[in-house]
């Protein structure tokens, strides 16, 4: 069995989470499990806005996702602390994350028998751009 750990900010959900979602559990496999990490507030903050959504509403909101296992708080950008704690066989990164990010995620992974699989970023479902949108018509 595989555990996979893949985390969001999830102001807004759309197909690019969804797709990022469905690919992690599938690479967890039939009897596998899919970890999401949903971003504080403050870890948000790190890099971003804050989110328009409470912490709360978008952790109910990962919980309701059908390809989702299990939720948990991830309390800083980077999910290196939440990695090292779960133990996942596998961490679902972005490739909208910086090359050091991802190199960092690798070493991790690796000290702890894991592996790192990166993924498409989908520029036109991000939520800062549905944001500019909405904001730009309205």
């Amino acid at each position: 069995m595989n555990i996979v750990y893949s985390y969001y900010v999830l102001d807004i959900v759309h197909k690019g989470h969804l797709v990022m979602m469905k690919n992690s559990k599938a690479m967890a496999g039939k009897d596998g499990k899919l970890i999401v990490g949903i971003l504080t507030d403050e870890a948000v903050m790190e890099k971003k806005p804050k989110p328009i959504l409470s912490f709360e509403e978008r952790m109910d909101l990962a919980s309701s996702i059908k390809y989702v296992d299990a939720v948990v708080a991830q309390s800083s950008y980077s999910p290196l602390d939440n990695v090292k704690a779960i133990h996942p066989d596998i961490l679902m990164e972005s490739s909208s994350h910086t090359p050091e990010a991802i190199e960092d995620a690798r070493k991790v992974m690796a000290d702890i028998g894991g592996r790192v699989i990166v993924i498409p970023y989908f520029p036109p479902q991000s939520s800062t751009g549905i944001k500019e949108r909405v904001k730009n018509k309205h």
